[in-house]
């Protein structure tokens, strides 16, 4: 999990996708400026959660409006120092602490599914980069995978770390 400048609460690395990315993509990415972390994302969501964005809160309009898409990341590589390190830093909490001290409810409930399903996640497919280029773009956001067609939204964040305990 990462921190942000006076604040006590955590939340998983995030942000939106480019034009020129996938969902997949964007996962790895967040998770190399943001935690300074590499490894092999997951091929499927943990799931997919909608909220309003920090900035448009309180607005009834339907500006604002985000879509959540989490994924575990199995950890291979953990940099001594990463991009977004001014801004962020990296905190590894077992899974009770990562619950406890999480800032939003959807991210707590995408560790939910994640620990209920923790015992399966070996048994779950993982990318395998096959097309060079796409290897190339996967491997230099810092993730192994296989990038998939994914719908572009205005803005999305993604789970990118496994809370081990």
């Amino acid at each position: 999990m990462i921190s942000t400048p006076n604040r006590d609460d955590l939340v998983f690395p995030k942000g939106g996708w480019e034009d020129d990315e996938t969902v997949h993509e964007a996962a790895c990415r967040e998770a190399l400026e943001e935690a300074g972390v590499k490894g092999i994302l997951g091929e499927d969501p943990l799931g997919v959660w909608e909220f309003r964005s920090k900035s448009r809160q309180n607005s009834c309009s339907l500006e604002g409006g985000c879509r959540g898409y989490m994924f575990a990341l199995e950890v291979t590589e953990e940099l001594d120092s990463w991009a977004e390190q001014t801004s962020y830093n990296r905190k590894w909490l077992s899974p009770e602490e990562a619950y406890k001290f999480c800032r939003y409810d959807w991210m707590r409930d995408a560790l939910q599914v994640l620990l209920t399903t923790i015992d399966k996640l070996v048994e779950l497919p993982m990318f395998l980069a096959s097309d060079s280029l796409a290897e190339h773009q996967m491997l230099s956001a810092g993730c192994s995978g296989k990038p998939s067609s994914a719908q572009h939204l205005e803005e999305s964040f993604t789970n990118k770390c496994i809370v081990q305990g």
